[in-house]
Parts: C-alpha cells; structure tokens; sequence
C-alpha cells in the first residue's frame, strides 16, 4: 500500500482547550467557580480550578515545531499553532497530514480528568465534568462530526454518577470515555473492588470504551530522584505495562464480558513479552494464587485478546509480533500535538511500520477497528474515496506544516522537568 492510499483514523489525539470552552455550558450560578486560564507572572499561561493548578502546556502543544523548540515549560496560546485549541484549523491540520478523524483525549485537566475530580465541592465538580463534556461532544467533535470520535470524562469520585454520565454520553453518540490507567493512585478504590461494578455495567450497556491513557493516574514510574529526562521519557509505557498485568488478573470479567479496556498511548511492542510471562505464571503458581478465568477463556493472553484493546504511534517492534494480538483490536494513533506525535508525516511513517503487512491488515489497524469499536461512520457522510491520505492534503494544500511562533528550548526548560517530577508521586 502506498501512503497516499491510507485512510487514518487515530484514537489518541488531544485537546489544547480553549479559554472559552465553559463559556456556554456552565450554568449562571456557578460561572464563578468555573475553570479559568491564568496570566502567570513569568508569562506563561495556565489553567486553574479554583486553586487546583491544571496540567501545562509544554511538550503537550508542539506539533510544527522542530525538536530544538520543544518546551517543558508552561507554554502560551500565541506560541503553538491554533490547530492545537481551534477546531476548524485542527480540522486543516489534520487534513494537511493526510488524518481523516481522531479520538481526543483532554489536556489542562488530566488524561482521565483528575484535575476536575479533585475539586472541594463533588456538585460543582459533578457540574465542571458535564460542561466539559457538552463542550467537547456538541462544540468541538459536534462542528466536525465526520473527523472527531468523541471521548468523554467521569466524575470518578463517584462510580453511580460515573454510571449515568456513561449513558448520557452515549444518547449523545459518544461512545469512548477516560478512565484512570490506576484508579487507587487518584485515592480511590482499586479495580479489584466491586466499587467499580456500576460503572463497568453501565459501559457495557452502552457499548462504551474505557480508556486508560498513560499518566491518567497522575503517577510517573519510580526511577532514581536525579534520572536525567531521557529516563522518563523512554520509559513512557511502563505505567500502561502495569495496566495491562493488572487487568489479565482482575477477577470481575466472568460478570462483564461484554467490557473492553483500551490502553493509550503505551505502545505494544512489549506486549508479547508480558503476554508470555502471564501465562507461564499461570502454568507455574496458579496452584497457590487460585487464579481464575471466565468460561471458555484460556488464560491471561486470552483473556487480553478478548477485551483490551491497544494502539501505537510509531512502533517498530509490535508490528512484527503480529500472532500474539487479536488483529481487530490493534489500532493506530497520531497523538497530535503531543511531542510523540508523527504529525504532519504520518502516512509515511504508518507505511513504514506496517508496510511488510497484507493492505487488509493495514487497513483493520489504520481505521476498521476504530470504526467499530468507537461506533463512528464518517463514510456516512463523506465519500470514501475523500477519505484517503492523498485526497485529505490535496485538499490542504495550502497549509503550513511549521510552526513558526515559540521559543528555543533552555534551562528554563530543564528546571521545570526537575519541578514536575520532584511532584510525580503526587495523586
């Protein structure tokens, strides 16, 4: 298959959100209390709610920029390109790298939301997570409903009300929501609870997707307190690797198995790895952990194929490792305007993970699998041959990929990745 051919669909992008998104959705009585973005005395710009201090910029609004200007430090809307907070120049943006549509994940509060589940008062933050919501159902995916697959967040502190928001997201076509990569790391019940019970029905009513993206549980790996940056960065998966472990021997599936789990932005060329440790735990020691199954499933690799779905930005590795995944649950992921993401080239870099693969199995990972899973048709509305990476740039042709605005990365840079991660352990 040639790059030009692909029709891509990614299932983890982000949101660099605008400072007027609760503008039209929080009611008249609690607009005081709403999220606000900050003027910070060294000149950078920040989310609060109320004194809770929301996730930067930084490495979070790159895309454009060439490495040299990627910034830890918390960045200002003027110095990213608009496709990072403005959909319609998101919707050229995507277009211009050849990206049919694209599964948002939210920025400044959290990749599950923490930031608005921590608040004081659980009815203003019940209220901050429906706004949020609304917003990014009806504003930003409902402007472009054939480029954007919905993805909302829970209030968490609450598993019922997690429950009804699940089935109020879904009457609104949504059909992916966030979910904490480690829930007890937020100071709430651990996924081996029946806490969780509502919740967990709740998304298999609705045919809805839990997703659990790296650093959802506001938790790093330990690694030695002076480990320079590189240290963090290469090991970005290892929280999705604890994720995985976990969910092969939670108890709960005999009573959901209708339940699916999506671990983001992980990567899987380790998964082989930690599939074939499981099971030889399970030949080993299940005398003593009395480790079960549901009904007809096999083992702990079984049990992943089944239900845990994954994705990959560029990944050398996992491609050719193929035979140990259930194919119709791997899919691909851009991860604009993040630092990983492969944004404006990834038709080339999608062909040269997958190109030594069968075109029905390229495209089964570059979008049939998102298609079904997150119950999303764009080809309802826009003819299957406008899809295709080649008809998405001819049509952008006049946007520029650079993004010229920003600073050179310095010290400054370096001292806020030593502040952040003296914190890493904080929930």
């Amino acid at each position: 298959m040639k790059p030009d051919d692909l029709i891509l669909i990614s299932v983890d992008d982000h949101i660099a959100e605008p400072a007027t998104m609760f503008d039209a959705h929080v009611p008249a009585k609690f607009r005081d209390q709403a999220p606000r973005v900050v003027d910070e005395p060294d000149g950078t710009q920040q989310w609060y709610y109320g004194a809770l201090r929301g996730r930067n910029l930084g490495l979070n609004a790159v895309a454009g920029k060439p490495p040299e200007m990627f910034n830890i430090d918390a960045s200002r809307y003027d110095q990213m390109r608009p496709g990072c907070y403005d959909v319609h120049e998101r919707v050229q943006d995507m277009s211009a790298g050849g990206q049919l549509a694209g599964l948002n994940f939210p920025n400044w509060t959290g990749f599950s939301g923490q930031v608005l589940n921590q608040g004081p008062d659980r009815d203003v933050n019940l209220v901050m997570i429906k706004a949020y919501n609304d917003w990014h159902v009806d504003e930003w995916c409902g402007a472009y409903p054939d480029r954007f697959i919905p993805c909302g967040i829970l209030p968490l502190f609450d598993a019922d009300e997690a429950a009804a928001e699940i089935r109020r997201l879904a009457d609104k076509g949504c059909h992916a929501v966030t979910f904490s990569e480690n829930p007890e790391a937020l100071g709430m019940p651990s996924i081996h609870t029946d806490y969780w019970y509502p919740l967990f029905r709740a998304a298999c009513d609705a045919g809805t997707v839990l997703c659990l993206h790296v650093g959802s549980s506001s938790r790093t790996p330990l690694y030695s307190s002076d480990a320079p940056p590189s240290v963090n960065l290469a090991g970005s998966s290892m929280m999705s690797i604890y994720s995985m472990v976990e969910l092969v021997w939670a108890r709960f599936w005999a009573d959901f198995p209708d339940l699916r789990f999506s671990l983001t932005e992980g990567d899987i060329g380790w998964i082989p790895y930690f599939l074939w440790r499981c099971e030889h735990v399970q030949r080993r020691h299940s005398g003593w952990t009395q480790a079960t199954f549901p009904d007809g499933v096999t083992g702990p690799a079984d049990l992943f194929r089944r239900h845990i779905l994954t994705c990959f930005i560029s990944d050398r590795v996992g491609p050719h490792l193929l035979d140990w995944f259930e194919l119709d649950n791997v899919c691909w992921e851009s991860d604009f305007p993040h630092s990983d993401s492969s944004w404006p080239n990834a038709p080339e870099d999608v062909i040269a993970n997958l190109g030594h693969l069968a075109d029905a199995t390229i495209d089964k990972i570059t979008h049939e699998n998102a298609l079904r899973h997150y119950q999303f048709d764009p080809f309802a509305t826009r003819p299957r041959e406008q899809c295709t990476a080649g008809a998405l740039r001819a049509e952008a042709t006049g946007v520029d990929v650079v993004t010229r605005v920003g600073r050179a990365a310095d010290e400054r840079d370096l001292a806020s990745w030593k502040r952040m991660t003296s914190h890493a352990g904080r929930a």
